[in-house]
């Protein structure tokens, strides 16, 4: 048996040496031209993370994830479309990301000419009668759409039995939608990613209804992943409408739910009149019509109306049926980039680096979530963490952050966004690089926190 220790082949170090030359490429690359004052965003730094040898990487990508909202706010100073759409559309193509998660999507002639232009291929995806969707793009020099799927979350069962209402477990029509798209590397060496976005049911009192659409999306993007390709990981990014304390995220991550997470469930089965509308008094059938929509405009911070308490022939799950739901699928717990990436980057007693948990400080030590943005929604309503980018890898792969977009502080967003000059919606976009090996492996780093890359200044 040959003892001695085997290095990269000739092969391998050409590969590894033209990669290097890429990324230089791209960090040496000019500035774009001045940018109009309908154009000029407050560019972010780049945290450069820990990097694995080049040679062992099997596949990497750049993903951003962005709810491009077309609401606005009292706060905001760009009240106009036109205003900020030029903003939003400058930091989606200066992020260079290599997949592309956007949600609350309209004005799709608008959009649709300027990420075609930059090279990306695009699918659109909405509910039932919505008025703006999901929208997955991706760079069509370096990958082939091989499959896709749209998850409707108010027409899938959650269990079986007698009765449409029973098997679906659903609480309220939302017209919420998941969108799934399998992509192959264009490299006939390279492998393939499964890329879900969601934009979950907003109003903040539906606390089991969003849990029950996260525990759906899960199986959903799962059972795609094994028919597709069991051995590719999963992005699922989006707008996710719940915080790191809420049940839905600690089903996610795989953390146990705890009593405060359990109580907000229980207060919640309710049946709204969407679902039962001979069983439920309504109040006045306008206020039906705006829970249905996303309530932008309004403050969030409602109590539930026009709902009755559910029964058991509601068929609503209880806790132990929807962790069962995830259990059963029998795969590892997702990974946020954000929180495992801010955690590597964040050192003891760092102010640059404020994150959920600085802000939140009755979250658990022990519990996941902690190092998420401080922000990644902020306006004259509600200032929150709504948007997550995570990982699912089968046993095949490990996945690794090696850079993200630092989030906006408290200072940069003012009185709210969206703020001209600084952003055009009102939830910040989320940048992750990605790459993955076949084991895990040690990483040796090659990088500085702050280094300005993805985003260039105005």
């Amino acid at each position: 048996m040959d003892n001695e220790a085997h290095g990269p082949t000739p092969e391998e170090l050409a590969q590894s040496e033209k990669q290097k030359e890429r990324r230089e490429a791209l960090r040496n690359k000019p500035p774009p031209p001045p940018q109009s004052d309908n154009s000029r965003f407050l560019a972010r730094p780049w945290i450069n993370l820990p990097e694995v040898n080049e040679t062992l990487i099997q596949h990497r990508v750049r993903v951003m994830t962005w709810n491009v909202r077309r609401e606005l706010f009292p706060t905001s100073n760009c009240l106009r479309a036109h205003q900020r759409e030029k903003m939003i559309f400058d930091e989606i193509i200066s992020s260079n990301a290599d997949i592309l998660c956007l949600q609350e999507v309209d004005r799709l002639e608008k959009l649709t000419p300027v990420i075609e232009k930059a090279g990306y291929t695009s699918i659109y995806r909405a509910g039932h009668r919505k008025k703006h969707g999901l929208l997955i793009a991706y760079r069509g020099a370096k990958y082939a759409k091989v499959a896709d799927h749209v998850i409707f979350y108010d027409e899938e069962e959650v269990r079986s039995g007698e009765g449409e209402r029973y098997r679906r477990g659903i609480s309220f029509r939302t017209k919420n939608i998941g969108s799934l798209v399998a992509l192959k590397s264009a490299d006939p060496e390279g492998d393939g990613l499964i890329i879900a976005t969601t934009h979950l049911f907003w109003h903040p009192r539906y606390t089991y209804e969003r849990t029950r659409q996260v525990a759906i999306l899960l199986r959903e993007v799962v059972k795609f992943r094994n028919t597709v390709n069991p051995n590719w990981s999963c992005i699922i990014a989006g707008d996710f409408n719940l915080t790191p304390e809420d049940p839905g995220y600690s089903l996610l991550v795989g953390d146990p739910i705890i009593p405060p997470q359990e109580e907000l469930l229980a207060l919640s089965r309710v049946v709204h009149a969407s679902i039962d509308p001979d069983g439920v008094p309504v109040t006045e059938s306008k206020e039906v019509k705006n829970e249905e929509d996303d309530g932008a405009e309004q403050d969030p911070d409602r109590v539930i109306v026009n709902a009755r308490i559910a029964t058991v022939a509601d068929g609503l799950l209880l806790t132990e049926e929807l962790v069962e739901m995830v259990r059963k699928l029998g795969v590892a717990n997702l990974e946020s980039s954000y929180d495992k990436g801010l955690r590597i980057a964040k050192v003891p007693g760092d102010s640059e680096i404020r994150t959920f948990g600085d802000r939140v400080i009755s979250t658990p030590l022990i519990r996941k979530g902690r190092h998420e943005p401080e922000w990644t929604s902020y306006t004259h309503f509600w200032k929150t963490v709504l948007d997550y980018i995570f990982v699912l890898d089968p046993p095949s792969r490990i996945s690794h952050v090696v850079g993200l977009l630092k989030p906006h502080t408290t200072k940069d967003m003012g009185p709210g966004l969206p703020q001209k000059g600084v952003c055009g919606s009102d939830h910040i976009s989320l940048l992750s690089e990605i790459a993955w090996t076949s084991t895990q492996l040690d990483t040796v780093p090659i990088g500085q926190v702050g280094q300005q890359e993805p985003i260039t200044p105005p």
